[in-house]
């Protein structure tokens, strides 16, 4: 698989957790959530990497209001994790973060509570044989979690078929007979949404559905060494996957994510200010970079990863529709960069020189 499911890559941790799980577990989870936080978070017995960088605090309350009955709506700027975190959530939940709802302009209510396969719909008639149940529909009957990646894509009135459901947790199926018409949710069901909040396309919801969900926004990563660990670590992860085994030396992976952190903060760590660019500079896109830089040296430098190559793709991730975005860029170089080529030399000096290799 391409990107195989959170549990699936983290099956042995799931497992090992669910052997030594003594605390109490709501109904219909399948570990408790002192276990959901350690597989999240690390543990040390048993042994469990951590997985969220962020604030435990925030991990400790997604969890508490999954297991009450309001929703979760995880929230922030692209590129901070929330769609990772729902994961990791339903895999240590439910076992299974492949029910998914995956919000867009064209999404309708269809794929959101079910549809029929019309040709046994003609020869049969309304059934459960010939009904196509959406990941909601799924999550209902067997009690599990549901994600619903991005639901601001969604017109306001198509988010809005989720209010009924949130409330009563139950969907009636119109078409249906008998007591198939009734889907009553099952302990253990409940609704992960994530939305962005500075995207173009972006839907206002309605007052309505924010009352059925506790809203907890994801932020940047502040502390610099821990994003210098997720970014090496997940670097390393995704050039093994494409068989290309990259060394990432550590001063290249704090390099780049020195830069991103001051371009997305707007100032330097000598107190220099810089102009934001538009676009956003989030732990995915760095990861995104410091991945490109290690094929590219993989592929066409022998394998030496260094400053040179995450130059050559710094671009792509500053520059997205706004030009003025580049000058920015250029003028980090021109002032921090170059500030710091004359002071530390090294990995700053090589970055320097390859200033002119952006657009």
């Amino acid at each position: 698989m391409l990107k195989p499911p959170a549990e699936a890559v983290f099956e042995a941790e799931l497992k090992a957790l669910a052997e030594a799980d003594r605390d109490p577990r709501p109904p219909g989870w399948r570990l408790s959530p002192r276990a959901v936080r350690a597989f999240l978070c690390g543990s040390d017995r048993p042994a469990v990497r951590r997985k969220f960088f962020g604030d435990d605090i925030l991990v400790e309350r997604a969890i508490v209001s999954l297991s009450s009955n309001r929703g979760l709506m995880l929230v922030g700027e692209p590129g901070t994790a929330k769609s990772m975190l729902s994961e990791l959530l339903a895999a240590a939940i439910s076992g299974s973060s492949i029910n998914a709802i995956q919000g867009t302009a064209g999404t309708t209510e269809d794929h959101i509570k079910y549809s029929w396969n019309y040709a046994l719909l003609l020869a049969e008639g309304p059934s459960l044989r010939a009904m196509v149940p959406s990941p909601l529909y799924v999550a209902m009957k067997e009690g599990t979690l549901v994600r619903f990646e991005e639901i601001t894509r969604c017109p306001p009135e198509i988010q809005d078929t989720l209010v009924s459901i949130l409330s009563e947790k139950v969907m009636i199926v119109p078409e249906l007979h008998g007591p198939d018409r009734v889907l009553h949710a099952k302990p253990g069901f409940n609704v992960i949404g994530t939305a962005n909040t500075r995207d173009r396309g972006v839907n206002e919801m309605s007052s309505a559905l924010k009352r059925r969900f506790n809203f907890e926004t994801v932020h940047p990563i502040r502390e610099l060494r821990q994003e210098i660990e997720l970014v090496g670590r997940e670097c390393d992860r995704l050039l093994k996957e494409v068989s290309a085994p990259v060394q990432v030396p550590p001063q290249v992976v704090e390099l780049l994510v020195s830069v991103f952190q001051e371009l997305r903060e707007g100032v330097s760590r000598e107190g220099i200010q810089l102009e934001r660019p538009s676009t956003v500079m989030s732990t995915a896109e760095a990861v995104s970079v410091a991945m490109a830089a290690g094929l590219d040296a993989f592929y066409f430098d022998g394998g030496r990863l260094g400053p040179r190559h995450v130059v050559r793709h710094l671009a792509g991730a500053v520059l997205k529709d706004n030009p003025d975005d580049l000058k920015k860029l250029k003028h980090y170089f021109d002032v921090v960069v170059k500030a710091r080529s004359q002071k530390e030399g090294g990995p700053w000096t090589e970055m320097l020189e390859a200033r002119k290799s952006l657009p």
